[in-house]
């Protein structure tokens, strides 16, 4: 028998602990705290998150059960509903968001990679509406003559790192593409959005900025072509490439600059797309063909994955305490967890995806087992069904 570390204490050892720490201080975090610290806190929120509890009570009869061993898990004393409520309502939510963007600094760093060779980072942004119940979450007013609530998590997804890396939390009837205002621009990389974000004043913003979008366009989306291309490979499903301008006067105001459509025909669902984007094939910073293009707008099915897996598999459908700090901070908590897994995956050279890495960890948490042995390459001859970790369809 393996006499060294928990399973779940070997993957917090990925997390650097004296930063969180410091970041509790700074605001106050431990104060008057004498047994259940902010990092117990969020070692029992990720502990729940990852072994699938379904509840506040399940989270508390978990770690009671525990209890010989809480200390080792990283919980201190184990946790009782009452002190984990109250922590959840109380506690600063800015100690588990700015520990999170730590986190993800640091799955961002060690995942680096170029896979498009575009000089910049690929994004792809989108929101996930997560409905409430409209009499516990009167704050989060969604449609009240239905009696529901909700939020919306605005995601920025780094697609070549497979790492959300800024998230904004609002009302879910806030409109879409007013939270494009929010996104921190950087120049020369791109970023994807679907046809929601039809706003040519905010992509306007994005050119302006030096940086590239890609968006999914509409039918009703009138255009003025100036040159295109009329020859392109068989089966590409290139069917347009074209420079021109935006038509109508209101919309030629938000976007008075050329801009390149390309049209893509997908053979396998028989549909065609449209998209539109500032990235020029001729552009000296970069060659971009209409093939690429496409790859990139396809490429915006990772985030859809994440919000799936950020769903399902973290707990975040049915939330541990009623009030808007403590949905953040669960929130952050299971941002923080699967950045932890994507850093363990990384620089453990596991094969395996971590979608599998989740659900073998969820069985295995108090478990005296190494981790290479637990994440040990995949067994071909074992088929996991695993919804998750199938990619949707190209489009």
């Amino acid at each position: 028998m393996h006499n060294g570390k928990f399973v779940f204490s070997q993957l917090l050892d990925f997390l650097d602990k004296d930063v969180f720490l410091r970041i509790s201080d700074k605001y106050n975090g431990n104060r008057y705290v004498k047994f259940f610290t902010c990092w117990n806190q969020l070692a029992v929120l990720m502990f729940g998150q990852l072994s699938n509890r379904e509840s506040l009570r399940d989270v508390a009869l978990a770690t009671q059960a525990l209890s010989q061993k809480a200390y080792h898990l990283g919980f201190g004393k184990y946790a009782t509903k009452s002190n984990l409520s109250k922590s959840n309502n109380g506690r600063d939510y800015r100690i588990f968001e700015e520990f999170a963007y730590r986190v993800i600094a640091d799955a961002r760093e060690c995942r680096a990679t170029d896979i498009f060779k575009l000089n910049g980072h690929v994004y792809a942004f989108d929101s996930t509406t997560i409905e409430l119940c409209l009499n516990a979450f009167k704050w989060a007013v969604y449609r009240k003559n239905q009696g529901k609530g909700g939020i919306k998590v605005h995601t920025l997804y780094d697609i070549e790192t497979s790492i959300p890396t800024f998230f904004h939390i609002t009302e879910a009837r806030m409109n879409d593409v007013k939270a494009m205002d929010a996104i921190p621009y950087e120049e020369n990389s791109f970023y994807i959005f679907d046809r929601g974000y039809n706003d040519f004043k905010r992509l306007f913003a994005i050119e302006t900025i030096g940086a590239y979008f890609v968006v999914r366009g509409k039918k009703n989306n009138d255009f003025r072509p100036m040159r295109w291309k009329r020859r392109f490979p068989p089966g590409s499903g290139i069917l347009s490439d074209a420079i021109g301008y935006m038509d109508g006067q209101l919309t030629m105001e938000k976007y008075p600059e050329k801009i390149r459509r390309v049209i893509y025909w997908d053979e396998t669902n028989k549909r065609k797309f449209i998209f539109f984007t500032n990235a020029f094939a001729e552009d000296e910073r970069l060659d971009i063909s209409p093939m690429m293009v496409a790859e990139l707008y396809h490429n915006r099915w990772q985030i859809e994955l994440f919000f799936k897996w950020l769903k399902q598999h973290l707990k975040i459908k049915k939330f541990w305490g009623n009030t808007e700090n403590a949905v953040r901070i669960q929130i952050y908590s299971a941002i923080t967890a699967y950045c932890m897994m994507a850093i363990v995956q990384k620089k453990m050279g596991i094969e395996r995806p971590i979608y599998e890495m989740l659900q073998l960890t969820s069985v295995s948490l108090t478990e005296l087992l190494p981790l290479d042995k637990l994440f040990g390459k995949p067994n071909n001859n074992i088929v996991n069904e695993l919804d998750e970790s199938s990619e949707p369809t190209l489009f």
